[in-house]
């Protein structure tokens, strides 16, 4: 068939419809089988779409169109040829002889200057979409280098050199004008919007607050994270305590892990933690899967490659659903205390804060210890309030101690940190 049309695949369950981002080839332009051609936004992550076959593509919708799952966004020419290559250049001639190297010589004849090459329009200006992504993170075109068609400035260009890291003090400040301007909310952000806005009203959601003693755990990686990163080839981070920690106690209060189906309570065998992670695009939550079977290095291996990817923009759908519980980290940009929202359809969510020493008694006398706040905001409709205080009190309890999380023949903590 010569005309192929190229169909909105489904991004993944329950998704009908997706927004198209961005455009990452023109009308007309040849493209290669597999070629990434359009950047499209679901309610759940942004993805890209590959074309199904090599030839001339027409393209059938605009970025910010939203279009159906198994609509008709391009055509692609299937018989066309590919454009020729420019011709590779002509080897260099034989060396002339000696004597008429001397008469060349001698006779210089005048190089005409060369003529500047025509830059295209398209270099060093943004996609729409990776122009969205620099004026919300106060990124400038001059700070990117663009790698899309032209030297046009794509999204992903964009996320590469935040990930690089970049002088903060050359970032776009105040205009000094009272202008106001309208932008078009991602499908993502406006979905995040609605889910935030039902489950404040669709849940009886409470919070309630307890402190950790971070001084255990401190001492516990300083003393091994050396031989750690040896053995295992990862850090040892405070999330692998704190994911540990949260399962053991879920295993205790299932209701804690459990969700509310209609009429029915969904109670799981598992522990799916959800690791609120940030990304370029936004807060993205992908899932551990099956945690209370995993040892500290796994967990943390795993919260590293999810990480990555969510930072990349690769992070797939299926990566991000299906969560039975959620951490969330404020306290990386700074957060002393917060009451976090419920990721529905989960019924509980565990806030942690920032470290800071503080004056506390123990053993009747003051001093000084790291301590942060823990913030567990949950569903009353599923969990009473003497299994969510318990629950986390339990969490306390491990992460104060960490070796009672893990017994065996070695010391409790080398068992633990799987040395």
């Amino acid at each position: 068939m010569p005309i192929l049309e190229m169909k909105v695949p489904s991004p993944g369950e329950s998704i009908s419809e997706v927004e198209i981002a961005d455009w990452l080839v023109s009308d007309g332009d040849y493209v290669e089988k597999d070629q990434a051609i359009a950047e499209v936004d679901s309610d759940k992550a942004t993805l890209e779409l590959p074309a199904e076959e090599a030839g001339i593509i027409t393209l059938k919708a605009e970025v910010g169109d939203t279009v159906d799952v198994g609509a008709v966004v391009c055509l692609i020419d299937t018989d066309a040829k590919a454009p020729a290559k420019a011709a590779a250049p002509l080897p260099a001639a034989a060396e002339a002889p000696r004597a008429e190297a001397t008469r060349a010589e001698a006779a210089p004849v005048p190089t005409p200057a060369p003529t500047p090459e025509k830059e295209s329009y398209a270099k060093g200006h943004p996609s729409p979409a990776a122009a969205k992504l620099m004026t919300e993170n106060g990124v400038k075109a001059n700070q990117v280098s663009g790698t899309g068609k032209d030297g046009r400035i794509t999204q992903h260009d964009v996320v590469a050199a935040m990930a690089a890291g970049f002088d903060s003090s050359a970032t776009a400040g105040w205009g000094g004008t009272r202008d106001t301007k309208n932008e078009k909310m991602s499908m993502l952000r406006r979905k995040v919007a609605e889910r935030l806005v039902a489950v404040k009203n669709e849940t009886a959601m409470l919070t309630t607050f307890n402190e950790i003693d971070m001084k255990p755990i401190m001492d516990m990686r300083k003393q091994y994270k050396d031989k750690f990163r040896e053995v295992h080839g990862v850090n040892l981070g405070f999330m692998s305590f704190f994911t540990k920690a949260v399962t053991e106690a879920l295993n205790l209060y299932p209701a804690v892990n459990a969700m509310i189906d209609g009429k029915e309570a969904v109670f799981h065998d598992y522990a799916d933690i959800g690791i609120a992670v940030s990304s370029p695009k936004g807060l993205m939550v992908p899932v551990v899967r099956n945690a209370e079977q995993m040892s500290l290095h796994e967990i943390e291996a795993e919260i590293k490659r999810l990480a990555i990817k969510a930072r990349d923009g690769k992070i797939t759908i299926d990566e991000m659903t299906g969560g039975t519980f959620t951490i969330t980290n404020g306290g990386v940009f700074g957060s002393m205390l917060s009451t976090p929202i419920i990721n529905p359809p989960q019924s509980a969510i565990l806030g942690m804060h920032n470290i800071v020493e503080r004056a506390v008694v123990v053993n009747g006398e003051v001093v000084v210890r790291p301590i942060m706040y823990l913030a567990l905001s949950y569903d009353h409709r599923i969990i009473d309030g003497k299994e969510s205080v318990s629950f986390l009190v339990k969490v306390k309890e491990m992460l104060e101690n960490p070796e009672r999380m893990m017994f065996g023949a070695k010391p409790p903590a080398e068992v633990l940190l799987g040395l």
